[in-house]
């Protein structure tokens, strides 16, 4: 097990040593949500989740941020549990593993301090069971670990054709390779909140449970289908009403397939906020780039040919004999 001093305690909460720093304080999770002089930590608890859940990255305040830092996290764990809303849960999660993903990246990078270097390639190696090395001019990960996660991407920069590739191995910047594990990490700090005992709905958090329920029914948002949708964009609407990633290609697919169906950003954008990385000024922005164009003309739904490339398509036999969404349905009564 890695072993934390404070300062990482308060970049990586979400690792077990956490746990055991709540318990070396001489504080119980009873404590938190009842003694008054630790309500702030309680507050700044919810405050974390808002954060995330409106699309954020959470820091700590001034003056204690290592017991802000963690307590809040463990505090929001168990918050989560309680309220059962798993569409924050996914939120939460994510903007935790955007914020490791950033304090990996630093210190997997690091150029003068080799400790911090080894304590990153540590935390890795026992998340993933991945081994990390350092070459000269970055990280260098097997290629069968590369494939395992880059399969999540749909880029072409991800594709190990389009990669560096020596003795085996995959050759990319501390950024890449955090990169690479946002997803895991998120995956990791989901199934620690899902996968914990639930607490009994006691000891001072009511009011914060009851805040986050309210909370949570914001991204519960009613989507209309139409039946005469072709089964991709079906698949890309039911992939964000469960709250799971869609990738860019796939949310471009849709923003350009219900566009030239005549909706608006008021009508398209509800149907991203499931979205675990959802922020309501970024999508419609990028909507308003999608309406525009590069001359004043929206841009064009993908092909069926590029949708399959992107591994989009979930061709039915309705599908048979066209090459473009736009052409499903069409003719029939």
């Amino acid at each position: 097990m890695i072993r934390l001093g404070r300062d990482e305690l308060a970049k990586y909460p979400f690792l077990p040593d956490a746990g055991k720093y709540l318990a070396d304080q001489g504080f119980t999770l009873e404590d938190l949500g009842t003694d008054p002089d630790l309500a702030g930590f309680l507050e700044e608890a919810v405050r974390r989740i808002e954060v995330a859940a409106d699309g954020g990255i959470y820091g700590p305040p001034e003056g204690n941020p290592l017991d802000a830092a963690v307590f809040s996290f463990l505090l929001a764990a168990v918050l989560l549990r309680m309220a059962g809303a798993a569409t924050l849960v996914r939120r939460f999660s994510l903007a935790e593993a955007r914020r490791a993903e950033r304090h990996l990246g630093r210190d997997l990078g690091s150029m003068q301090d080799g400790e911090r270097k080894r304590l990153a390639v540590g935390i890795i190696g026992e998340l993933f069971s991945m081994q990390v090395e350092h070459t000269g001019d970055g990280i260098a990960i097997r290629v069968p670990d590369y494939l395992a996660r880059a399969s999540r991407f749909h880029e072409s920069e991800w594709k190990l054709v389009n990669r560096r590739v020596d003795s085996g191995r995959v050759l990319l910047s501390a950024r890449e390779t955090v990169r690479l594990l946002r997803a895991g990490i998120a995956e990791y700090i989901s199934g620690r909140i899902t996968s914990a005992p639930a607490p009994p709905r006691a000891g001072g958090f009511e009011d914060a449970v009851a805040r986050l329920e309210k909370l949570a029914a914001r991204f519960h948002v009613p989507t209309a289908q139409s039946g005469e949708y072709p089964p991709c964009i079906k698949h890309a609407i039911k992939v964000l009403e469960k709250g799971e990633n869609l990738p860019h290609s796939g949310r471009f697919m849709l923003a350009t397939y219900l566009i030239g169906r005549g909706q608006g950003a008021e009508q398209i954008a509800p149907l991203f906020c499931n979205a675990p990385d959802y922020n309501e000024r970024v999508t419609r922005y990028q909507l308003g780039q999608i309406m525009r164009g590069r001359d004043g003309t929206p841009y064009s739904c993908p092909s069926c040919e590029k949708i399959k490339r992107d591994s989009l398509c979930f061709a039915t036999r309705e599908c048979d004999g066209i090459r473009h969404p736009a052409q499903f349905g069409a003719g029939r009564a």
